[in-house]
């Protein structure tokens, strides 16, 4: 059996559930203004993820999020993609329980990986992306989430001064 297919111990395989779908923007302030007027979202976590030419903003729908990302500079690969492609969907998140394990298993399946390990990611998660011309035309990016996320994630307690939770 493919380590990917699901298991009596992971009935879903992989994938533990959707992380966040990124859309990206132009203009980070019109997207957040447009989904905080139109859909009524609230902002749960903002960041320059500096390694990746990018600032995120994180809307929160229940357990996941909508990610816009905007290129700080116009050598990022979000700027290139918003040059080839204009604003939409760039790609889909999952969360995983072990980032290594997930890249490695879907690596073995076939997928091409753009990141060949594990990297640090936004908000304290792990992350490796998969190329979209190994997965059916859509960019894949496998998120790990940090204790820290986990806990807020299932309802703890955050830690004084921490952002409050999402739930």
């Amino acid at each position: 059996m493919s380590p990917a297919r699901p298991t009596p111990e992971r009935p879903h395989g992989l994938l533990l559930e959707i992380d966040h779908v990124a859309i990206a923007v132009a203009d980070m302030e019109a997207a957040v203004a447009w989904y905080e007027e139109v859909l009524g979202a609230a902002v749960a976590h903002r960041e320059v993820v500096e390694s990746d030419g990018v600032e995120e903003v994180l809307l929160a729908v229940a357990e996941s999020f909508v990610q816009l990302v905007a290129p700080t500079g116009p050598d990022s690969t979000v700027a290139r993609f918003l040059e080839r492609h204009g604003e939409g969907l760039h790609h889909v998140g999952y969360r995983v329980a072990s980032c290594e394990a997930a890249l490695a298993a879907a690596v073995a399946a076939g997928a091409v990986p753009i990141d060949q390990v594990p990297r640090p990611g936004s908000r304290g998660t792990t992350v490796a992306f998969l190329h979209p011309k190994s997965a059916l035309g859509t960019l894949i990016e496998l998120v790990e989430v940090g204790a820290e996320e986990a806990s807020r994630a299932s309802g703890a307690t955050p830690p004084e001064g921490a952002p409050e939770s999402r739930a």
